[in-house]
């Protein structure tokens, strides 16, 4: 098995909305803001191969929104995931599996676009299985109000209607040999996070329970999150067993640190150091 990061792309979001209750004195410090109180974050991807399977585990922003909505968003950098995926050695084509950790739009958004100027949709990945579950699929398809811009279902329906959509099981064990899943429902239902064995460590691809170094203090909660209590819980356990068991933190959006360990301290558990995936 090897693993690649591609690297989609960068984008500026509100730093109250990424730290929620968490006063901006504080935040700042690992997270600055740009003049409007935006921080930079990465979208940032990883393809896991396998034999004859390509495995990729989101997919970034895409491009089809238009331009009031990318507005929102001030999407930068030289990265983009048909150019990163082209470095790894692969195209669109040769992609088996597309792992949705969640259907907000900057995890599931590059995985349909536009195919022609009469706007119709098709699949980015033309020969993919396009994995999410039951549960976290009705919640996107039938959203809250809090999360109904957050799911955009020219994202979301061509999935279910090319019929390239399948369904993890979440009462069963993972589908696929090459990791296990952790669910976490407190920044929405169903989130699925790959536990990967790798050169003799477990790597977590953390998605939005820890979307940055910045977040490891427990009430370093997004404002994004349907269920911030139900975070806290869920990272205090998360965190615990990551120190306990030396994971591999696999940060989709940090936009400087791609990886990272944790350790206990005094204080709780804490960063211990930071790493690109090719150090291990």
């Amino acid at each position: 098995m090897k693993l690649h990061v591609i690297n989609t792309g960068l984008f500026k979001l509100d730093g109250g909305a990424m730290f929620g209750v968490v006063p901006k004195t504080l935040w700042q410090r690992t997270n600055p803001a740009d003049e409007n109180n935006l921080c930079t974050w990465a979208m940032r991807c990883l393809l896991i191969e396998d034999g004859n399977r390509l495995i990729l585990i989101d997919n970034g922003i895409g491009d089809k929104q238009d331009a009031k909505f990318f507005s929102h968003y001030y999407l930068h950098g030289d990265d983009t995931l048909e150019k990163s995926l082209t470095q790894a050695g692969f195209s669109f084509a040769d992609i088996t599996d597309v792992f949705l950790t969640h259907l907000h739009f900057d995890h599931c958004g590059g995985g349909v676009k536009y195919k022609n100027s009469d706007r119709a949709l098709e699949l980015v990945f033309p020969n993919a299985t396009y994995w999410s579950n039951g549960d976290h699929w009705k919640w996107a398809t039938e959203p809250n109000a809090r999360e109904k811009a957050s799911f955009l279902k020219e994202n979301i329906l061509p999935m279910q209607e090319s019929g390239h959509l399948k369904f993890v099981d979440v009462e069963a064990t993972s589908p696929f040999p090459q990791f296990d899943i952790i669910y976490a429902d407190g920044h929405t239902d169903k989130q699925m996070l790959p536990i990967i064995s790798y050169k003799g460590r477990r790597i977590v691809y953390v998605a939005d329970l820890l979307p940055s170094v910045g977040h490891l203090p427990l009430p370093y909660v997004m404002g994004y999150d349907t269920r911030p209590l139900l975070t806290l819980q869920e990272k205090a356990a998360f965190l615990t067993k990551a120190a306990d068991e030396d994971y591999v933190l696999f940060l989709e959006h940090d936009a400087v640190n791609e990886c990272c360990t944790v350790k206990h301290t005094e204080k709780g558990v804490r960063l211990a150091e930071t790493f690109t995936l090719n150090d291990l």
